[in-house]
């Protein structure tokens, strides 16, 4: 993809109605200066890490899939691809769970009809693959989404007053009893999304090499989460301090909208929520197709796959998945943190070594089934997170999230200096299939 359109397509992610909930539900829990001190911490580390991921992508070619490969062996792979696919379902469930409140908000009726109508709208706009819409769709969207957000502000600001509340608010909070300050445990929370970290590489792929300075500085890094995270969330902050009785909830916020600005607000809410979930459908139908095509060697067309994706969200969107949002994604952090600790080590120590990357095109058979530093760094990192998080005490989602990746990189490095393998990958002398493979992409 040229460097616009893979930049448009991305920037379909930076108007999730989440970012705008998130930000105003750490202020609420930790006062307003904590929640945007973690903010800012959160955009320094996301935009370094996915600078450093989108290079590497961008030159070698390498989805979350194929590196894995060199990362866990073809069977870690697998759980990481698993893993990818799940995530992005359960996020185009709940991303689209909240434009049919909104709809339902606005016309009454059945929440199942209008997730219905959510659904079936979504799936012809990913139908035809990522590269053919996501950047033509977001980038018509782009503006409008910005532009409601706008609007909202001036609405609620005119309608019921601005008043320094939203920007003053503070709680009770313990910082001992809970592990830490405020502020850290708005950094770990955000850390509950990191699967962008995932989103990046997938993306990545798709762009040209000579691409990397572009899409590092305007692309994949700070900037795109200045707005995603930063901007929303200050508008979310403002939102919910400013309009009397709207609920810092996975889906008060654009209920909220909707009953304040009838159907611009509405349709604020649609078109932020069709952005993001262009994103969701597509890498949860590509990741759920190579696991399918990998494990039960089953071939199907991509239209297939965008329905066989399309009907697991529907039939998901039915249960109430939206009451367990926070502690899928404290689930979700112990997973995908210990993989990008994974794997910002083995950038590391390729670079110390001076190894190159596996090509992306070599065959499933060229790599171990399993991976020992890799799979053992996960699993153990993986399991303590969670243990934490489930631990009860206060300070265990806060130190589960920031442990998980630390101790991940930490076995990692570890046993790949004491094994003699660097890498997944079984040498073979001089194949002519990797000497071709390796110059198919700089």
């Amino acid at each position: 993809m040229g460097r616009g359109s893979l930049a448009m397509a991305w920037y379909g992610l930076v108007s999730a109605m989440f970012f705008v909930y998130i930000g105003a539900a750490l202020a609420l829990a930790y006062g307003t200066a904590d929640a945007l001190i973690g903010l800012v911490l959160t955009i320094v580390v996301y935009g370094a890490v996915n600078r450093i991921l989108s290079a590497y992508a961008l030159r070698h070619g390498l989805t979350v899939h194929q590196f894995s490969r060199t990362l866990l062996g073809r069977a870690g792979a697998l759980l990481a691809t698993l893993i990818f696919a799940a995530t992005a379902i359960y996020y185009a469930v709940f991303e689209g769970s909240i434009l049919a409140f909104a709809f339902q908000a606005q016309f009454g009726g059945d929440l199942a009809l209008w997730s219905a109508i959510v659904v079936l709208y979504t799936t012809p706009l990913v139908s035809g693959g990522i590269q053919r819409r996501l950047d033509k769709v977001n980038g018509l969207l782009l503006p409008l989404y910005w532009g409601g957000l706008a609007v909202a502000v001036v609405w609620a600001g005119t309608a019921y007053g601005v008043s320094g509340d939203w920007l003053s608010h503070t709680t009770a909070f313990l910082p001992v009893a809970s592990g830490g300050p405020g502020w850290l445990a708005c950094f770990a929370a955000y850390m509950g999304v990191w699967i962008m970290m995932m989103y990046t590489m997938d993306f990545a792929a798709l762009g040209r090499p000579q691409d990397v300075a572009f899409h590092g500085r305007w692309t994949f890094g700070w900037l795109f989460y200045t707005l995603a995270f930063g901007l929303n969330a200050v508008v979310g902050i403002f939102l919910t301090f400013t309009i009397p009785g709207l609920q810092s909830t996975e889906t008060g916020v654009a209920a909220g909208l909707v009953t304040m600005m009838g159907p611009l607000g509405l349709l604020l809410a649609f078109v932020s929520q069709t952005r993001i979930n262009t994103a969701n459908y597509a890498l949860g139908a590509s990741n759920l197709r190579e696991v399918a095509e990998r494990t039960l060697r089953i071939r199907l067309p991509r239209l297939v796959w965008a329905f066989i994706t399309s009907a697991i969200i529907f039939a998901l969107m039915l249960l109430p998945v939206v009451q367990y949002l926070l502690v899928a994604l404290a689930w979700q952090g112990a997973l995908v943190t210990g993989w990008v600790g994974i794997a910002l080590t083995h950038l590391a120590l390729g670079r110390a070594t001076g190894r190159g990357a596996d090509p992306a095109g070599l065959p499933d058979r060229r790599f171990r089934s399993i991976s020992a530093p890799g799979v053992a760094a996960w699993l153990v990192s993986a399991a303590v997170g969670i243990g934490l998080i489930e631990s009860g005490q206060p300070w265990g989602a806060t130190w589960g999230a920031l442990v998980t990746p630390v101790l991940a990189a930490a076995i990692y490095a570890g046993l790949r200096v004491t094994s003699r393998r660097s890498t997944a990958l079984i040498e073979t002398s001089a194949s002519p299939e990797a000497a071709t493979t390796a110059s198919a992409r700089p």
